[in-house]
């Protein structure tokens, strides 16, 4: 008789038992239950029975496209290679895909038609279940729920045997047919990035200054930089070279929702780089670190201290953030870490605290109404490039994977260029 066991992972109970591969060779198989321990241990039984019987995993008619997309992310994408921050977001993008009625289908029952339909309510938007509108989603979001579809229904296919083929395979990202109208007036210039103007960033700063705020620090760094608001927020004075001028990118501070941590992890494209950076800059984070001196001694015993520890889950390794007062012993593991960007009393400056602000600046700051903090990596990029920066070397500060995603995504801001690049031809004429 098979063995068998059930085991909680969040609010889902599952179950395994040990069955015979094609080799003979005794292998553990796991399945999603319910949210009751009862219930799931009678699945377990059942799919005992039938295997004692007929020498297969009997496929359990509860099986849905949300509990396939459970099991794919527990036994396949966190045991994988990938990068932390893509994992969060793959399982960022599986909790979206429950939530929607395609996550409640049952897995036997999905069929092309009905995939290809939801990537359409994707790409185009649509209503809602609950009658809100949905907006489309950009390129970028569309990838993570293709590959998310594509991963998990092969993974139904082979190693679970749950369906006899990938019906994902089927399925192609459709787009709106860009038309324009021939006999418009406008000039047809490509949008651009949204940025700010340094007049909209000085008015910025007096507000957060005004206040206080420690969110001032990352806003400067960032519109001076262009660096993301995870990789600011990450920065340690280890990483600042004041005398050189330029700042190394290392890491990325986030908040993973799926372990409800806070965590230092890889850049977006996993790779150090070096940003150099402007006299302003250069006298912003010298004064910055003075005042952290003297608020270590004006808090006294009550300036606290930024600490990460290493945990490993699953073969995967995560290094989450904590602050503890400097009067209070860290427990064994957690190493001291300097953060450039802190409150005044010494603990870090999360992401998600900077969000806050930004959106609080909407509100008060009159001209900033639609401002995001990625604005700020924007203008720095649009003010490069306005200036006669070469495109190659915009990339490399800006870590982008290739040139051409730079100008893309900053056409607009090279306008000026391209004007001058064709008159160039002025010059060969007026040689000839």
């Amino acid at each position: 008789m098979a063995k068998g066991s059930v085991r909680k992972k969040g609010k889902k109970w599952y179950y395994r038992f040990y069955v015979e591969d094609e080799s003979g060779r005794q292998i553990q198989r796991e399945f999603a239950g319910t949210e009751s321990k009862s219930e799931t241990e009678a699945l377990l039984r059942k799919a005992m029975e039938d295997y004692e019987e007929k020498k297969f995993v009997a496929k359990s008619e509860n099986v849905t496209v949300g509990s396939l997309l459970d099991m794919w992310v527990e036994e396949e994408l966190k045991p994988g290679n990938l990068s932390n921050g893509t994992v969060m977001a793959y399982q960022g993008t599986v909790n979206r895909i429950k939530q929607h009625p395609i996550g409640s289908r049952r897995l036997k029952s999905v069929t092309a038609d009905h995939l290809q339909a939801y990537m359409d309510f994707l790409s185009f938007g649509g209503t809602n279940p609950d009658g809100t509108a949905a907006k489309a989603l950009s390129k970028g979001y569309l990838r993570l729920f293709s590959a998310v579809l594509q991963g998990a229904f092969r993974f139904a296919v082979f190693p679970k045997r749950l369906i006899s083929f990938n019906p994902m395979q089927y399925v192609i990202r459709r787009e709106k047919k860009k038309s324009y109208e021939l006999f418009s007036v406008d000039d047809g210039d490509t949008t651009s990035a949204p940025t700010i103007t340094h007049e909209q960033f000085l008015k910025l700063t007096e507000f957060l200054k005004a206040k206080e705020n420690p969110a001032l620090l990352p806003i400067q760094i960032a519109y001076y930089t262009g660096l993301r608001i995870g990789e600011v927020c990450g920065l340690t004075w280890q990483d600042i070279n004041l005398d050189g001028q330029y700042l190394t990118v290392r890491r990325s501070i986030r908040y993973n929702g799926a372990r409800h941590k806070i965590e230092i992890g890889s850049t977006k494209r996993s790779k150090i780089r070096i940003v150099d950076f402007c006299d302003t800059l250069a006298a912003i984070l010298r004064a910055a670190k003075t005042e952290q001196h003297k608020n270590r001694f004006r808090y006294g015993a009550l300036y606290n201290l930024n600490y990460y520890k290493e945990v490993r889950e699953k073969d995967r390794t995560y290094y989450e953030v904590y602050t503890f007062p400097m009067t209070e012993q860290a427990p064994d593991g957690y190493k001291e870490i300097s953060f450039v960007c802190l409150r005044q009393d010494g603990a870090f400056e999360a992401p998600s605290t900077v969000g806050l602000m930004c959106r609080a600046a909407r509100k008060k700051v009159k001209g900033l109404e639609d401002f995001h903090f990625h604005m700020l990596r924007h203008t720095f990029t649009s003010n490069l490039l306005s200036n006669g920066a070469s495109p190659k070397d915009v990339q490399e500060l800006l870590g982008h994977a290739d040139v051409s995603t730079t100008m893309n995504v900053y056409a607009h801001a090279t306008r000026e260029a391209k004007r001058t690049s064709a008159r160039l031809l002025d010059k060969v004429v007026g040689g000839a």
